[in-house]
């Protein structure tokens, strides 16, 4: 039987400068993964699309992200831009096939901000790539408000991947293990973390024009989602989100995120997000190549399977496969703002993952 046709918001592309550039600067088996980078080509990646009955691919940049030598800005400026332009010829010789969320030389506030002015005005991005944390400095911190400030202006689609969590003791802490990737658990804890910041932070209310894709169907987020924001609100924390209750946080979930089902999401990890979301906040992704071709077209298989399951209304699995992931995209942005100088930021650095 034909696998059901499918737009893909969670894809990886890895150009040939970034590839090199990840063993250049040690990340040669990125981000805790007990294997190399894959291989990637845009060939590879249009019969793949074709063999599991995707129309298009939104490509993104892949953690550890483009900031792969945090002492040199000009170089991750370089490598940002690179990735971009790449991501952005892709999309204009294929404007069918594929679009792209551009990736940010964070924590570079200043040249972020050059950045999604550059993507979103002249190469025609989709969204904005950002990882949930950038050298242990989580999305909500207040030296990344500028950023959030340009996004939300520009009623922007954000696109969160996870990455490695990174320690207060930095590269003084004991190494993770690397026998089981961190892609398997660490990841899924770390987005948790990173959404209960914005949600903590006021990031959420204050800018409420950002829409958010989360992976992995929010990874372990869901079923925190009482426990988190009904225990803040009990113990009076300060500088906490005043807002913060389960009811208000299902709100905005329901208004400004989409949560893709990347991975093994279904058929049980989904159950525990649809409590809080309405079918219309559901995308597909494919996590490839990280996730093998191979891989992917069982995967997509099961996702048939188990999704004629959980809603055996035809029109509910249209939206998850394709209409939702088409009515985000059809967001536009507005007109880009000067920027303002780099801050101090003052982070930590986190060791290389190799």
């Amino acid at each position: 039987m034909a696998l059901s046709k499918k737009i893909d918001v969670h894809a990886h592309f890895l150009p040939e400068e970034y590839t090199t550039a990840l063993h250049r600067f040690g990340h040669g088996f990125p981000d805790g993964h007990i294997a190399p980078a894959p291989d990637w080509s845009e060939e590879a990646h249009l019969d793949l699309m074709k063999t599991v009955n995707t129309s298009k691919s939104i490509l993104s940049i892949s953690s550890p992200g483009t900031n792969l030598a945090p002492n040199d800005g000009e170089a991750t400026r370089k490598l940002t831009r690179y990735c971009n332009e790449f991501a952005a010829s892709i999309k204009k010789r294929r404007p069918e096939e594929f679009g792209f969320w551009a990736s940010l030389p964070l924590p570079d506030v200043e040249g972020s901000l050059e950045e999604i002015s550059w993507a979103g005005d002249v190469l025609n991005a989709d969204g904005y790539a950002l990882l949930t944390n950038v050298h242990g400095t989580y999305l909500g911190a207040p030296a990344f408000n500028r950023i959030f400030d340009e996004l939300n202006r520009r009623r922007a689609v954000v696109f969160l991947h996870p990455t490695s969590p990174c320690l207060a003791s930095g590269d003084i802490a004991v190494p993770m293990s690397q026998e089981i990737p961190r892609s398997v658990f660490e990841f899924f804890f770390d987005t948790s973390r990173a959404v209960m910041n914005l949600f903590l932070s006021g990031t959420i209310s204050r800018w409420p024009h950002i829409t958010f894709v989360i992976p992995h169907l929010g990874g372990a987020f869901p079923p925190l989602i009482n426990r988190f924001a009904a225990a803040v609100g009990l113990l009076g924390l300060p500088d906490m989100e005043p807002k913060l209750s389960p009811s208000w946080v299902k709100e905005r979930i329901n208004a400004q995120f989409y949560f893709d089902t990347a991975g093994f999401s279904l058929p049980d990890q989904i159950r525990g997000l649809l409590p809080y979301v309405s079918v219309d906040r559901l995308l597909y992704g494919s996590d490839f190549p990280f996730t093998p071709a191979k891989a992917v077209i069982m995967l997509s298989d099961m996702h048939d399977i188990h999704l004629e399951d959980l809603f055996p209304d035809e029109a509910d699995r249209t939206k998850v496969l394709t209409e939702n992931a088409e009515r985000l995209l059809g967001k536009t942005f507005a007109n880009s703002v000067p920027g303002a100088p780099l801050s101090e930021l003052g982070m930590k650095q986190c060791p290389s993952s190799q």
